[in-house]
């Protein structure tokens, strides 16, 4: 059983992450780009991605610490833990990218977490090579979605490209560790599950 102020203080940070609000322990690969003067449609395109963007860390969040608090494995905790705290950073540098383009996170946090989280469980009471399988085929999965967004971004918003040319770098970090720690093939029809359950999220939080 979760001890009661350890119980508080995940809950904390659920609200925390659903709201939005987080810190980076790392600087923000933007903050060296100039801020160049967006039309506002591209304002209002790159805003959108960055959501979608925003709402794959809300997700990560989730994922990580449910896989995380059901792997009795220690030294996966650990990895798990510190691959969330990588994310965490993502997960600030996109709400900052937010605010700078006058838009805000999606409406629909809530319910994007409570399925990733919900997913998670369901990974992590599979053993921790199909857990660590998950792990692979979801950022693979979100590797190629923020390659996608490099080519759709526009190009004079350099501050946004930054920002997802690192979280990709981190995505395939992630991904690498996870194989590398014994993870299971994860079948076919759970990848087209994976990807369609995707396509639901990244096209409605890129409006909502």
């Amino acid at each position: 059983m979760m001890r009661f102020d350890t119980l508080i203080g995940e809950f904390d940070k659920t609200l925390r992450v659903i709201a939005g609000v987080a810190a980076a322990s790392r600087d923000n690969p933007a903050a060296q780009e100039p801020e160049h003067v967006l039309t506002d449609a591209d304002k209002r395109h790159s805003a959108g991605l960055m959501r979608v963007n925003h709402v794959g860390e809300v997700c990560a969040q989730a994922l990580y610490d449910s896989q995380g608090h059901f792997t009795r494995n220690e030294v996966l905790k650990q990895q798990f833990r510190q691959a969330g705290r990588e994310e965490e950073d993502h997960l600030a540098w996109t709400a900052e990218r937010l605010r700078e383009l006058g838009s805000h996170p999606s409406l629909l946090n809530p319910l994007w977490y409570a399925g990733a989280y919900a997913l998670g469980v369901v990974a992590a009471k599979m053993g921790d090579a199909r857990s660590l399988g998950f792990v692979v085929e979801t950022e693979r999965q979100v590797e190629a979605h923020l390659a996608s967004h490099l080519e759709r971004l526009p190009l004079q918003d350099g501050k946004s490209r930054a920002i997802v040319e690192q979280m990709r770098i981190d995505e395939i970090d992630h991904g690498a560790k996870a194989q590398a720690m014994g993870a299971a093939e994860t079948p076919a029809i759970v990848q087209k599950a994976m990807q369609a359950m995707a396509k639901v999220m990244t096209t409605t939080a890129y409006y909502l």
